[in-house]
């Protein structure tokens, strides 16, 4: 008998397989990222075609086989609803989810990243202007590299990746944009990915 994981995830992206099946992408507070198969998903008749859509926050159970980890049950939270919606958002959306799949190569549970990641958007969701968009997407990129260890220690983005993930770290992004942007792109070269 196989032991089932309980957990909650992001959906990350998925791709078809076979007749009705899926592989998906899926960064869990709990087992890191897994990449995970759902036979009979895109069947009409199938009860977890509305649950699993990219880039949703599902609670999910997972067993693992021989070779690959399987999908048995997910269920929503109700929570991020609206976050894939907007095209402004799902295209940040889409860029988190490429680097996240680029830099989380095995199953390592990362709890302070999934937390950072889950406020980042909240935030996120509930953001308005372009520039606050802009702003909070570098916030999420500056925490996602930090908590992977690709941000040194330095004192002037401290605020940034240390201090509560909230809204008023939009103002520190505003005021220190460039900046911000050149640690962001020098620690991306130094990941080699």
């Amino acid at each position: 008998m196989h032991h089932i994981y309980h957990t909650e995830g992001i959906i990350l992206g998925s791709r078809n397989f076979g007749e009705a099946g899926k592989y998906y992408s899926v960064f869990t507070r709990d087992l890191g990222m897994i990449h995970a198969s759902a036979q009979g998903v895109r069947k009409i008749s199938s009860k977890l075609r509305f649950v699993l859509q990219d880039f949703s926050y599902v609670k999910v159970d997972f067993v693992r086989g021989k070779d690959f980890w399987r999908i048995t049950s997910a269920s929503k939270t109700n929570e991020l609803e609206s976050l894939s919606k907007r095209p402004e958002t799902l295209e940040i959306m889409e860029k988190i989810s490429k680097l996240l799949k680029r830099l989380l190569a095995g199953e390592d549970s990362n709890p302070e990243l999934f937390a950072d990641l889950l406020k980042g958007f909240f935030i996120l969701e509930k953001t308005e202007t372009m520039e606050e968009l802009r702003n909070i997407e570098m916030v999420i990129v500056l925490r996602i590299l930090d908590n992977l260890g690709y941000i040194g220690g330095g004192e002037d983005l401290k605020t940034l990746v240390k201090s509560p993930f909230e809204d008023e770290l939009m103002f520190e992004v505003s005021k220190n944009r460039t900046h911000i942007l050149s640690e962001i792109n020098k620690a991306l070269k130094e990941t080699h990915l």
